[in-house]
């Protein structure tokens, strides 16, 4: 109710006021209220701008004195600047064109440094290259018996065979108190009782005593013995028919040569390695010029020795089969100028068979014990053997002539000396045991660690320095020794097997001597029959009680 009411007359005093205001407009005077009110506020609105446009002008005057100042002072700093600017320029173009000629300068030097180290680059290529020639030459010059296969015959430079025998100073010779080794008395042919001279036996002062001296002068001499036959013949006068008595076997021609002519020949020729006309002239020294063998004849003498002796070699050829370790190595021949080859296959017991080939690999096999052969075989480390036996034992003779010329050539390695001390050391505790006895197997396993430290350290060796293009022998043979560790020591877990193949080393020799005497064959069937009887002349010599010239007089007989 309250609030109705103040509504009320709210809204009357808003009528009393709207109808006061509508009279002062009807009236006029609110009108020229207002009209007043409007000029008085135009009047100060435009005494206002009057104001503001003084300030703007003087704003502008000032604005104006001030880029003019601006202009004066920025003309005075582009005019310094300028001169900065051009005497920078001059000074950038007096350092452009230094520059410049320091460059060029440069290039040239730069040139002048490549080609430099082209030419330095170049001389140390070739420097290298002569290096490794030298090198390759220096092992060339340096093989010799002791580190390769080179027999020592053949060595240039032989060096001074050193004694470590230390001195006594006794005289050479006999010394006293030593029974002295006399030479062997002979039965004696002829006796010549010496008489003293004429004026000892009329001496009565001088007696004879019981007491003879007696001393011998041996000679030998050829002495021909031909023996004659006779055998008359008979004719039949109906049958027309004839005969005589029948020739001892062999007495054939008109003149037939025996058994002990013959050997002598053929030992000569093939053992002792003359040639077949120093053979013959010997022979007819010796008789007088009464025997003058043809060169026919010499010649023919080995094919018939060989002939004679198959059966023997067959047997050996069993026996090689049999044998639990088999040595085998291979030779050169020349025949004809062109390369043939001798292949030796050998027992420890001393039976030996030679074998000529015309070619080396499988072919060269074919026909030999190794062929067949099921046991251990004891080689120089050629590849073709290793197809063949059950095991294999390198020969350690080869490899320490190897690491010797490693030694020799990479004197900067130290493997190769640790390595060559190590085998020898295996072989010295090898030949140290008694006979029956059995390796230590710790002893063995301590040298197998020592030798893969020592491969090892080649390994190491050879990463951090490469070997030289032109000598690689001793880095292939680090490799060789690790891949065939084994057949290195097979020498230490059975005691059949010796260390080396010095057994077929030493039997090959024989056939080089008559090669070097013979220098080259002219048919292959000769070097194969010299080969036959090589292999019977060495079973021959195992066998002490032999006679060796009367054993081969007996088969040519």
């Amino acid at each position: 109710m309250d609030r109705s009411f103040s509504r009320i007359t709210f809204l009357e005093y808003r009528l009393k006021a709207a109808e006061a205001e509508v009279s002062a407009f009807k009236s006029g005077k609110k009108y020229q209220k207002i009209h007043e009110v409007h000029r008085k506020e135009v009047k100060a609105l435009e005494q206002e701008i009057r104001h503001r446009k003084e300030e703007t002008a003087q704003a502008r005057r000032d604005m104006a004195a001030a880029r003019n100042h601006w202009f004066e002072v920025f003309e005075d700093l582009q005019k310094e600047h300028r001169k900065e600017k051009a005497a920078l320029q001059k000074q950038l173009a007096q350092m452009e064109k230094r520059a410049l000629k320091a460059e060029h300068e440069r290039d040239e030097a730069l040139d002048k440094v490549t080609q430099q180290r082209h030419k330095l680059y170049e001389v140390e290529t070739q420097l290298e290259e002569e290096k490794g020639k030298n090198l390759r030459l220096k092992a060339q010059l340096n093989h010799g018996h002791e580190n390769s296969s080179i027999p020592s015959s053949k060595t240039i430079r032989r060096k001074k065979i050193t004694n470590s025998r230390e001195k006594t100073g006794k005289k050479p010779g006999g010394q006293p108190g030593h029974k002295g080794h006399c030479r062997r008395r002979q039965e004696p042919t002829a006796v010549v009782f010496l008489e003293p001279p004429r004026e000892i036996l009329d001496d009565p002062d001088f007696r004879k005593t019981s007491k003879t001296l007696v001393k011998q002068q041996v000679e030998v001499r050829l002495v021909l013995e031909v023996t004659e036959y006779h055998a008359d013949v008979y004719y039949n006068s109906k049958t027309g028919e004839r005969f005589h008595a029948p020739f001892p076997e062999g007495v054939t021609d008109d003149v037939n040569y025996g058994g002990s002519i013959k050997a002598f020949l053929f030992l000569l020729n093939n053992d002792c390695c003359t040639s077949i006309d120093k053979s013959r002239r010997f022979l007819s020294d010796l008789t007088d010029g009464k025997l003058n063998i043809s060169k026919g004849m010499v010649n023919k003498l080995s094919r018939e020795f060989a002939a004679k002796t198959e059966a023997e070699r067959k047997k050996v050829f069993t026996q090689l089969l049999l044998s639990p370790v088999l040595h085998t190595d291979c030779t050169n021949a020349l025949l004809n100028g062109k390369s043939a080859y001798v292949f030796i296959c050998a027992s420890p017991d001393g039976k030996a068979l030679y074998f000529a080939r015309q070619k080396k690999g499988h072919k060269g096999v074919e026909g030999t014990p190794v062929q067949d052969y099921d046991g251990i075989i004891v080689q120089d480390h050629e590849a073709t053997f290793y197809q063949y036996g059950s095991d294999h034992q390198e020969c350690l003779a080869h490899v320490l002539r190897a690491l010797k010329d490693s030694m020799e050539n990479e004197p900067d390695r130290s493997w190769n000396k640790e390595m060559h001390s190590h085998m020898q050391e295996m072989i010295h505790y090898r030949n140290s045991l008694e006979e029956g006895e059995e390796c230590d197997p710790e002893v063995v396993s301590g040298f197998e660690a020592r030798y893969r430290q020592i491969l090892q350290k080649a390994k190491e060796e050879y990463e951090y320095l490469p070997p030289n293009k032109y000598y690689k022998k001793g880095h292939n043979l680090s490799i060789r020794l690790e891949e065939y560790m084994h057949n290195h020591f097979l020498f230490l877990y059975d005691q059949r097997v010796p260390a080396t193949n010095n057994e077929a080393e030493r039997l090959l020799r024989g056939y080089k001597r008559k090669q070097q005497q013979a220098v080259s064959f002219r048919s292959f069937e000769s070097i194969e029959s010299l080969c036959q009887c090589m292999s019977m002349l060495v079973m021959m010599r195992e066998e002490e009680s032999v006679n060796l010239f009367g054993r081969v007089s007996q088969i040519f007989g």
